[in-house]
């Protein structure tokens, strides 16, 4: 009986060995240049934050597959800790004050979070005829946070807020076609990462160049 799942298992591996080549052979860095750039805002929601605006730019790189292509993004927000988080923490730090009158009053007022994001996207993208195109992608980041607020400033809290730390981000969106060069994006963005994962729904506008406004909707 174990000759023969031997045997098998022999006869099944080069099999395997064509067809891993053949998904790795798709992939190649020839179709890899500078194919657009893009600008876009929208709102942001983050765990413990308070709604807040975010606003970035988008660097298409082309085709690293049949239908993937690579972007490098850079974006920013700045968002307040919402009423619900600071009166937790106001909470946390009566409990540990001494008060025997029990009529002091902790107010640590508004503490800020600024996040710079670098991160590079994978999308496999769905073209939709000539006017549109939809994709879906993943890719990885690079989170620069720092934490700001009177009651917090020169204490090991703002130690704690200001880090550099990754993150695993998830995202749909689409391209409408409004010109051979334009496009309008419509982008939905989901993040984790250490202390903070976010979502945001984001719209901007796609300057592709000339030689890459095919391959933007996933030709090649």
């Amino acid at each position: 009986m174990m000759e023969s799942v031997l045997v098998l298992f022999l006869s099944i591996i080069p099999s395997l060995h064509l067809s891993a080549q053949g998904v790795l052979n798709q992939f190649s860095y020839e179709n890899l240049r500078f194919s657009g750039i893009q600008a876009d805002v929208g709102l942001l929601g983050a765990t413990n934050l308070t709604g807040a605006l975010a606003g970035g730019v988008r660097v298409d790189y082309g085709m690293i597959a049949p239908k993937v292509r690579v972007l490098f993004g850079l974006s920013y927000f700045r968002s307040q800790f919402s009423d619900q988080a600071r009166a937790r923490f106001e909470q946390r730090l009566k409990g540990i004050v001494i008060d025997p009158t029990a009529d002091d009053t902790i107010r640590v007022g508004r503490i800020s979070l600024s996040d710079v994001i670098g991160d590079v996207d994978f999308q496999f993208v769905f073209p939709q005829g000539h006017s549109a195109t939809v994709y879906l992608g993943a890719g990885v980041g690079i989170h620069v946070r720092h934490g700001s607020g009177a009651a917090i400033k020169g204490t090991f809290v703002e130690d704690a807020l200001d880090v550099i730390t990754a993150g695993l981000n998830g995202s749909m969106g689409a391209e409408v076609r409004l010109s051979p060069a334009w496009r309008l994006t419509v982008d939905g963005r989901g993040t984790l990462s250490s202390g903070l994962n976010t979502v945001s729904l984001r719209t901007g506008l796609m300057y592709r160049l000339r030689g890459s406004r095919e391959q933007g909707a996933g030709k090649q």
